[in-house]
């Protein structure tokens, strides 16, 4: 029998096993804490508005209904904002993406001139910044990106903690990758697209969450620069929506027909609460059903480029 076996089949001990139980415990109750407000405002959000309103939906649904995502739905704008808020996640995402990987194959790249002085050039810039008006004056007068779409992707392609991150993935792999493709006579485009990016999936993976999830909940942009409706985000048009929750309410409850003050009626009659819930969940649905896919790449990226070796 192999040691392998033995090892795996050896009985723990009354310790391990204790210790087993209190790690298990501890992070399950940890995972429960993390998942119970997600939980919370879903159930809220399906439940008899009445009864949400009124702090009495705690553990499970009370009165199952989804007039709530319904009535948000129909609002006005919010199929043109979410249009442009896909539009900039998926653009954004991408174009930062490549451009850090770019900087960040640069910078490793012993040729390239100035290349110590241009890194530690984009290192100043995490730690000084403009401040609000230089940076709208730069952005609106200088770059002239007010009204404009692309406001929301070229401030945000060079984020220099991405670049550190891809900088630092690359010198963790070994140099004889690179020294193979030159002596192909391979030269620094053909060897970043076929050979460093099909190499850097994890970090890539990693800069992909990074960037969209920044991408996807920005609304301060939107606030500064864009006066134009058409141009308006989705999470700026929430972000109203959730600060007028009252009058936004009451809208709803105007024009929805309540004539007979039934139950059901008073069940499905929109609240602040049922507004700010559901908008609160129509925020975060997306991002927590593509968060999983890119999990594993995100560990593996993070640890390896969190080490250079």
């Amino acid at each position: 029998m192999s040691t392998a076996k033995v090892i795996h089949r050896r009985k723990r001990t009354p310790g391990e096993i204790c210790f087993n139980i209190i790690n298990y415990s501890v992070f399950g109750l940890f995972t429960l804490i993390c998942i119970f407000p997600f939980y919370y405002l879903i159930i809220n959000t399906i439940s008899a508005n009445n009864l949400s309103a009124n702090g009495l939906v705690n553990f499970y649904p009370k009165g199952i209904h989804f007039n709530n995502y319904i009535e948000i739905l129909k609002l006005k704008g919010l199929s043109q904002a979410a249009l442009i808020s896909v539009l900039r996640t998926v653009i954004g995402t991408v174009l930062t993406v490549m451009v850090s990987a770019f900087l960040g194959f640069m910078f490793t790249q012993q040729k390239m001139w100035g290349r110590k002085f241009w890194y530690r050039f984009m290192i100043i810039t995490m730690y000084f910044n403009a401040g609000l008006i230089p940076t709208f004056i730069t952005i609106g007068l200088l770059l002239k990106l007010v009204n404009n779409f692309w406001v929301y992707i070229i401030p945000a392609i060079i984020q220099p903690f991405n670049v550190i991150l891809v900088k630092t993935y690359l010198e963790s792999l070994p140099s004889s990758i690179q020294e193979a493709a030159e002596i192909d006579g391979a030269g620094t485009l053909r060897i970043f697209f076929q050979v460093i990016l099909p190499i850097s999936g994890p970090i890539l993976a990693t800069i992909a969450i990074f960037s969209a999830v920044n991408q996807w909940n920005s609304f301060q942009d939107t606030l500064i620069y864009i006066t134009d409706e058409k141009l308006h985000s989705l999470q700026y048009v929430l972000y109203k929506y959730i600060n007028q929750a009252n009058s936004l309410a009451m809208l709803i409850k105007n024009s929805t027909n309540l004539s007979n003050e039934t139950m059901a009626n008073l069940a499905s009659q929109q609240t602040p609460t049922s507004v700010r819930m559901t908008v609160s969940v129509i925020v975060v649905i997306p991002i927590l059903l593509v968060y999983p896919m890119f999990q594993r790449f995100f560990i593996k990226g993070i640890m390896i480029g969190s080490v250079k070796g």
